[in-house]
């Protein structure tokens, strides 16, 4: 059984692929490197650069590798960019989607795990937040994901042979602890990635993003999971719909939250670096407070996290951003190998 990763490039595509081969199992990566660079892929795993729009690129591929399951993290994620461009994240996230799901329908895949996020439940009441929240996203980000899920939902129904999973990740950080991938596209906008680029120098400061939320330092509260343990709750999943588990979704996050200015301290405090940090105004379609509800996760599919440890994220975080440093000094500011 091969199973295929789309945005197997990119920075939580390439640890699920890692996931993947560390099991034993086969896999295939396409990916259009638009954010992902093929150093990711592991050298003895297939890749195809092209899209997941290309019905015809992917129905070759299941059928030349014989593919029995889809794993889609394809896709743009920067909420800001969702705002000023939602037209763009319709067409690369959504028809995109819409294209895959009905190829992998057509040449008879059973199994589909769709990457998807907390942006869908936009501003909550209260947390933690539980699937059966109201789903009233703040971003095209976020609506552009929730679509997905509805037509995943209704391709199920109508497909009884059909099942998937929607995961809706929190905040992903991290590395793989073994330095075998990491964050590595330049304009990344995650929290931990930016400030490990300010404690290592690659940023001359960061920013925060308001300072007058309704929270207790008045900075956004993010629910952070490494990406390792993201890897394997993608695995749990896949394990759960191979073993005839039916069509749902499921929130990724360790179940509490830090604020903004609470992961900065921790950069610094474990790169020990005391970089430099500047107000700067909200950003839309950004929440106050976002914290996973996780026992779905944990009881229908197993998982059991692994790296649920600030510090920890932080320190691989921190390795990798280094390591990618030194590449990039070896390669007169680009960074063109395998690491």
């Amino acid at each position: 059984m091969t199973v295929l990763v789309t945005g197997g490039a990119g920075y939580i595509g390439s640890h699920m692929t890692l996931a993947l081969k560390d099991a034993g199992r086969s896999v295939v990566v396409l990916d259009d490197l638009s954010c992902g660079f093929p150093w990711l892929v592991p050298d003895d795993v297939p890749f195809v650069q092209g899209d997941v729009g290309d019905q015809v690129l992917v129905r070759d591929i299941i059928r030349r590798y014989g593919i029995t399951a889809i794993l889609h993290f394809a896709g743009s994620i920067v909420v800001p960019d969702s705002v000023r461009d939602p037209l763009y994240y319709y067409r690369n996230n959504t028809v995109q989607s819409r294209a895959l799901i009905e190829t992998a329908i057509a040449e008879g895949i059973k199994h589909f795990i769709f990457s998807s996020t907390a942006a869908v439940y936009g501003e909550p009441e209260h947390t933690p937040i539980s699937e059966q929240m109201p789903h009233q996203p703040i971003s095209p980000y976020g609506t552009s994901k929730l679509m997905t899920e509805w037509m995943l939902r209704d391709a199920a129904l109508a497909h009884p042979g059909f099942n998937y999973v929607a995961l809706r990740y929190f905040n992903v950080a991290g590395a793989d602890p073994q330095r075998r991938s990491g964050q590595s596209y330049p304009r990344a906008t995650h929290l931990i990635k930016i400030a490990s680029q300010a404690a290592t120098g690659e940023r001359p400061h960061i920013e925060v993003y308001g300072t007058d939320y309704p929270t207790p330092d008045g900075t956004c509260i993010r629910d952070y999971i490494h990406v390792s343990d993201l890897a394997q709750a993608h695995l749990c999943a896949l394990n759960y719909l191979e073993a005839d588990g039916s069509s749902t979704a499921a929130n990724c996050g360790y179940g509490y939250g830090y604020s903004v200015l609470e992961i900065i301290d921790a950069v610094k405090r474990v790169s020990g670096v005391d970089f430099a940090v500047r107000v700067a105004p909200r950003r839309a379609g950004d929440p106050a407070i976002l914290v996973a509800g996780n026992e779905r996760v944990r009881t229908l599919f197993g998982f059991v996290p692994k790296r649920d440890d600030l510090d920890l994220i932080v320190g691989d975080a921190l390795a990798w951003e280094r390591q990618l440093q030194g590449v990039r000094e070896k390669n007169g500011g680009q960074t063109l190998l395998a690491v």
